[in-house]
């Protein structure tokens, strides 16, 4: 983003104007379909900008700002609820030296130099709500809406076991409690589970399965979800019987609320450093995702005489973690084969919330990371999501290294097949060479070949090839094109009985059906993504692309590679030697000649037309893509790219034209700053493809 000395007034109003705009429609994601499309850190960027542009130009504020804004407005499927207190937002901060700022404008305020009592509270990432009471029992349940007008979820509420539907005789006549409510990692783990079993839609966090599961219309939906709350402050009350953050918590506590056990009153600055410092070294080890550390004055007189700005208090501020960073420890290393042949190995990690995803494995990319890094089962790790959001370990924490922390020795006799693992010269990769008689490579081109670039036969998950492949259902690509058959018992294709499919747990005669008129729907197929599902070593989608339009058909493509004719290939702009060398080794093994030939018999490959537009800003330019873009995915980016006649490579040269750039843009970024390449944003990336 532009320096903001150096911006213009129209520069300002275009900036604010986008950000107002941008969000706007982050918040109406996240608050309003429980599904964000900011990464937490991206989301606070903006934010972040918005604030600087609105305290250097106060004059250019807008009526739509996000400065004055909570949360989003109320869906209509929910009845409406007005807070008879607004449910304010809390200002953010992400250093110490932003806290220590904070308490001072707190202590300048009161004119005061004495240390100020506060109450450091876990952040729990989840959804706010309000949970009101007349007479001690239990009247009405909302959610935060926009901070003024919340969603009436009484009925959902109703069925949290947490949540007291009574409350003591001592408890005031009219009683507001709010607080949080979240689901644990384990009860994710196990509800995305279930989702997957049943073909429904996984949640991508913690945050968006209760969500999600909270404001169902149906109240017997959210009652199978195993809920939880912490409450932590109130709205309403007919009759204050605390003094302080802390009295309140005893009461909660006393009247059967849950109440964080990490809620902690600090005495002195070094006091909340300590607190945070705390959360952070536990954060991987609670049952529960919190995303920072809250700090409110104690002393509810104080809190009345510092009073609100706009949206947010005075006397409370929320120190947000890192956000694309967290400690966790790996509980095992295990060795993941691959269509190719490649023995990765995997950490299993304690389940952790980075970034906004729940995390609880990371590629350890091949033996000599391991030694490099001096990975250990048992260690405490830096966990990271990288520009392509996978998750990477950064390093270990040897300080807080167990004794019984164990070494890991790779393998050199694959894990599936007993075949010996070797690495060739040159090559970080082991490789299994038992070929696709290893079954973890016949199961890993299974899973490729109905992927959405390949054939994206939907129905076909991972878990479900998984399972049809160890039951003997699907051993390779042309048992799909007969599933349907084998289904209902045809003599032809079973001697004894059908499939019957339909009869699984988690099946039914829908899905089932959907299943097979997906698979009807490829059985014509074009070349690029015929070439593309085959799942040859090297070979992605603009790569299968530019076969395509060299060959045209498969068949001379084919004919070429299986008489070892290399010459046609590698004469085309970005294929090399290494490349042509794969293609021929794939096609010289007689059990892919065989899976070819049966699945040329169930699928009809189309002959490629160049529908590549020759008229485009992008015709003839190479591209590159770097970051996690936003409105689609890095495959859908670089199909527009090659529909507009780009060519488009992994790696930034002086001969790239363009990099297109999302959100946690990694070295590619940076490399084509300093070769001085073109830098376009996703929209006007997608503004060329028009």
């Amino acid at each position: 983003m532009k320096n903001i000395e150096e911006m213009s007034i129209d520069e300002v109003k275009a900036e604010l104007a986008y950000l107002a705009q941008e969000i706007a429609k982050s918040d109406n994601a996240y608050y309003q379909n429980d599904d964000p499309y900011l990464s937490d850190a991206e989301y606070d960027r903006l934010k972040h900008r918005n604030t600087e542009l609105e305290e250097k130009f106060p004059e250019l504020v807008r009526q739509d700002s996000p400065s004055k804004r909570v949360g989003a407005t109320v869906k209509s499927a929910f009845s409406k609820v007005s807070h008879r207190f607004p449910m304010l937002s809390l200002g953010d901060v992400f250093s110490f030296e932003e806290v220590a700022d904070f308490v001072m404008s707190v202590k300048r305020y009161l004119n005061t130099a004495e240390e100020i009592p506060f109450m450091s509270e876990p952040k729990i990432d989840g959804l706010s709500f309000s949970a009101r009471y007349e007479n001690r029992q239990f009247v009405q349940g909302a959610t935060r809406g926009d901070g003024i007008i919340g969603e009436d979820i009484t009925e959902n509420l109703k069925t949290l076991q947490q949540l007291p539907l009574k409350l003591p005789a001592d408890a005031p006549d009219i009683l507001e409690v709010r607080g949080e409510v979240y689901m644990s990692k384990a009860d994710f783990l196990a509800l995305n589970a279930r989702q997957e079993k049943e073909h429904k839609k996984l949640f991508a966090n913690p945050r968006n399965a209760a969500a999600g599961s909270l404001r169902q219309l149906d109240a017997k939906i959210t009652a199978q979800r195993n809920l939880s709350i912490f409450a932590y402050t109130w709205g309403e009350v007919s009759e204050r019987q605390w003094e302080s953050q802390a009295e309140f918590f005893n009461h909660l506590q006393k009247w059967g609320f849950p109440t964080n056990p990490n809620n902690t009153l600090c005495q002195s600055f070094a006091d909340i450093e300590q607190s945070f410092k705390k959360l952070m070294d536990i954060r991987a080890s609670l049952p529960y995702d919190i995303d920072g550390v809250v700090y409110k004055v104690n002393s509810i007189a104080l809190q009345e005489r510092l009073g609100f700005l706009t949206r947010t208090p005075r006397w409370a501020i929320a120190h947000k973690f890192p956000a694309e960073q967290a400690l966790t420890t790996i509980k095992d290393i295990r060795i993941q084969v691959g269509r190719t042949g490649a023995l990765t190995p995997v950490a299993d990690l304690e389940p952790i919330n980075v970034g906004g995803v729940i995390v609880s494995h990371a590629t350890l990319h091949n033996e000599d990371e391991i030694k490099r890094k001096d990975f250990r089962i048992g260690d405490t790790v830096v966990v990271q999501r990288a520009g392509d959001v996978i998750p990477q370990l950064v390093g270990v924490i040897k300080e807080k290294r167990p004794a019984e922390a164990k070494e890991f020795v790779f393998p050199t006799i694959c894990p599936i097949c007993g075949a010996h693992a070797i690495r060739e010269e040159d090559e970080a990769v082991r490789r299994c060479t038992g070929g696709l008689s290893c079954p973890a490579q016949a199961k890993e081109r299974l899973v490729h070949f109905v992927s959405r670039d390949a054939f994206d036969i939907v129905g076909l998950g991972d878990k479900i090839i998984e399972d049809f492949f160890a039951e003997g259902i699907l051993q390779n690509p042309s048992d799909i094109f007969t599933l349907e058959k084998r289904n209902g018992g045809d003599d032809l294709f079973s001697s004894v009985s059908g499939l019957h499919l339909e009869k699984r747990e988690g099946w039914g005669s829908k899905s089932v059906d959907n299943l097979f008129k997906s698979i009807q729907a490829r059985r014509k197929i074009s070349l690029p993504r015929f070439i593309y599902a085959l799942g040859i070593r090297q070979v992605g989608i603009a790569t299968a692309r530019l076969i395509a339009q060299h060959y045209g058909k498969f068949r001379p493509f084919m004919d070429d590679m299986k008489n070892k004719e290399t010459g046609g290939i590698v004469s085309i702009d970005g294929i090399g030697a290494a490349m042509a060398t794969d293609m021929v080794e794939f096609f010289q093994e007689p059990h892919n000649l065989n899976i070819i030939e049966k699945l040329l018999q169930y699928v009809e490959v189309e002959e490629f037309v160049d529908n590549a537009k020759k008229d485009t800003p992008l015709s003839g330019k190479t591209v590159v893509f770097t970051g996690t873009l936003q409105q689609m995915t890095r495959n859908e980016a670089k199909a527009k790219a090659l529909a507009c006649g780009a060519k488009v490579s992994g790696s930034v040269s002086a001969k790239t034209d363009y990099v297109i750039v999302g959100a946690d843009a990694g070295s590619k970024l940076k490399t084509a700053q300093e070769l001085g390449v073109k830098i376009l944003s996703e929209d006007e990336f997608l503004d060329m493809t028009k």
